[in-house]
Order: C-alpha cells, then structure tokens, then sequence
C-alpha cells in the first residue's frame, strides 16, 4: 500500500491537513484521518514523544477512544531504538503511529522538527516500519504535563522527571484521539441533521 508525503516543505499535521498529489512518494507518513482509516478495527495507535535523551511512550485502546502512558524508551543508537519500538508494535498490536511535532509557538519549523521528521522517516527506510504515521502539533505538551504534575499531583521534580516523557506522550496521543473523535461526532451530526446540510 502506497501513502502519500509532501517530498518538498512540511509534512501535514493535524486533523486538517492534505497531501499535494503532485509531491508523493510511497512512505507510510498519512494525516490524522487517513491514519485512522488505515488503521484495522480493533488495532491500537502508539504515541510518541521524542525528545533528545528519551522517547516517550503512550497507547490507545482499540477503539480509539483513550490514551494511557505506558512508558519511555532511553535514547542509545538508532538501530536499538528502532528494535524497541517495533517490538512494542508488535506486542501491543499498534496498527499506526502519532508523533508529537514540535512547532514553535508561531507555527514555524526548527531544527527540533526536523529531528523528529527525519526520526520518523528513519523509522520507514531504515527498519521497514509499515505501519502509517501521522503527526501532531505538540505545542506546550510538556509544559502542560508539569504543571499537572506539580499543582494536581504534587510529585516531587525527581519523580516528575521519571514520568515527564510518558505522560506527555498520552497527552499527545488524547489529543489526536480527541480530534478525531470530534471530528466523527460533527460528521454524524451533520449526517442526521438535514438543516445543517442545506
């Protein structure tokens, strides 16, 4: 199966994002929505938050409802990252992958960007990865999950430190998981409101 990826500029993110057909080549890197009608029924989104020491870790359930951290891996060498990781695809029946891209507050794309795009595209040229990855905007992720941390769970900064990574991964992961499930509700409303299609 073929999927499409702007070869020049950004990658699409986010639930609204498009492919150019003119720009495609076959590398498994799809939207949000084509992610999920890619992914089979039943099957399981991995989240991932990468950062320069750690890959934070998170699952959704197979009805794609919700996300819950299930850990991090620490960064060593590509190849062994990549083992890890498709060994827990394997083991939990992933079906696809949610990436957290890091954009700048103004919408524009560093350097950290870059690192994740070219980890994601590692993960299909370098490891056969089929299963399709989709990005999205993570902006404030891991603020938000301290500031949980510290003012709801009043975690020490030793303890925040151990759990950062991974609940900043389902804090990704719900909010894709969020965004499509928004996006079904409006659409089913749409579908069985014949004003709102006038």
């Amino acid at each position: 199966m073929n999927f499409p990826v702007q070869i020049f500029g950004i990658l699409p993110f986010g639930p609204d994002a498009s492919c150019s057909p003119s720009k495609v080549a076959a590398l498994p890197i799809v939207t949000l929505n084509d992610l999920v009608s890619l992914v089979p029924k039943g099957m399981r989104l991995l989240g991932l938050d990468p950062g320069t020491r750690t890959i934070g870790l998170a699952i959704s359930d197979g009805g794609l409802k919700v996300a819950s951290p299930i850990g991090t891996i620490r960064r060593r060498k590509f190849t062994q990252d990549a083992a890890e990781l498709a060994a827990i695809c394997k083991e939990r029946d992933v079906g696809g992958l949610v990436i957290g891209l890091p954009v700048n507050m103004d919408g524009s794309e560093g350097p950290r960007c870059q690192s994740v795009r070219q980890l994601a595209e590692n993960l299909i040229t370098k490891t056969g990865l089929t299963q399709p990855i989709a990005f999205w905007d993570e902006r404030l992720s891991t603020s938000a999950v301290e500031r949980f941390l510290v003012s709801e769970a009043d975690m020490t900064r030793k303890r925040r430190a151990e759990v950062v990574d991974k609940m900043a991964a389902a804090y990704i992961l719900q909010g894709a998981l969020d965004a499509l499930s928004h996006r079904a509700f409006n659409a089913a409303a749409a579908s069985s409101d014949p004003s709102r299609n006038a």
